[in-house]
């Protein structure tokens, strides 16, 4: 299982940075939007969809993403309409986290449907918003989840005592929920030290939020958007229960499937261009 690990994510690794060298940003985005477009295909899945409809899902929105892209909107500020974003993740993610397991299945097919769909597009166009932004910058958003995971698992296994959300993802604890925080905190000293030195394509999401709001608000900033990775992470568990699966799909050999993976990330991304629009660029 480990090899397997291991090969896909170097094959994932090689990929993006390949994608990311090209000329343009138009190869990123379109590798990007085959990846989430398998997340569509999986949403529909476990949204009690038949064949036909998972895959119409995936194809839907690797048609729309195709189409933003020829058009040249992809990549295109939404600004303020970001918080739209955070509002449904945020008021939305709490209804279906109180409601619980057995709930979710009572939400209308269709409208799971759509709303996953909805989701995993702004997820993507606010993936391509930030490269746009700055290789540094999108690295260092998708960094404040992938820390928040990593420090939250070995603050877990260490210090881990109250359950989270037991009845919905039983291994998580709010120690460890705690360690994710402190582990973005301390990346985010030490990412904005590296922004001084280093000549990168631009500021990293934490000098930016630092520069324009302080260090209170920054510190503040970051801490909700581990708080919106709980969430995603949290939901997708909640919808592989209601569905019965332990993982999302076996699209990504030894890593389960796209949304075992990117689940954190959904409210992050749209979140974090959402802080962007109250910054001058």
């Amino acid at each position: 299982m480990l090899r397997q690990r291991v090969i896909t994510a170097l094959i994932l690794v090689g990929i993006m940075f390949a994608a990311l060298a090209a000329p343009g940003p138009w190869p990123f985005a379109l590798v990007t939007l085959a990846l989430l477009a398998g997340g569509a295909w999986e949403w529909g899945r476990l949204n009690a969809a038949g064949a036909a409809v998972a895959w119409g899902l995936g194809g839907l929105m690797a048609i729309a993403g195709i189409a933003a892209v020829a058009a040249g909107w992809a990549g295109r500020s939404l600004g303020g309409g970001w918080w739209l974003a955070v509002g449904v993740w945020a008021l939305g993610g709490a209804l279906v986290l109180k409601r619980g397991v057995a709930a979710w299945p009572q939400v209308p097919r269709a409208l799971r449907w759509a709303v996953g769909l909805v989701l995993l597009m702004l997820a993507w166009a606010a993936l391509i918003e930030a490269r746009a932004i700055g290789i540094n910058f999108m690295l260092s958003m998708l960094c404040v989840v992938w820390m928040a995971d990593i420090a939250a698992y070995f603050g877990g296994k260490a210090f881990g005592r109250r359950k989270l959300a037991p009845a919905i993802s039983p291994g998580k604890s709010w120690e460890g929920v705690w360690s994710g925080m402190a582990g973005v905190l301390l990346l985010a000293l030490i990412w904005m030290v590296l922004d001084r030195h280093f000549g990168f394509d631009g500021p990293s999401l934490y000098t930016r939020l630092v520069q324009a709001h302080g260090w209170v608000v920054a510190v503040l900033a970051l801490l909700a958007l581990c708080m919106l990775s709980v969430v995603g992470d949290l939901i997708e568990s909640l919808v592989k229960r209601a569905a019965g699966a332990k993982d999302s799909s076996q699209l990504l050999p030894g890593h389960g499937g796209v949304l075992d993976r990117v689940d954190a990330l959904l409210p992050v991304m749209p979140a974090v261009l959402a802080l962007m629009s109250l910054v001058p660029r």
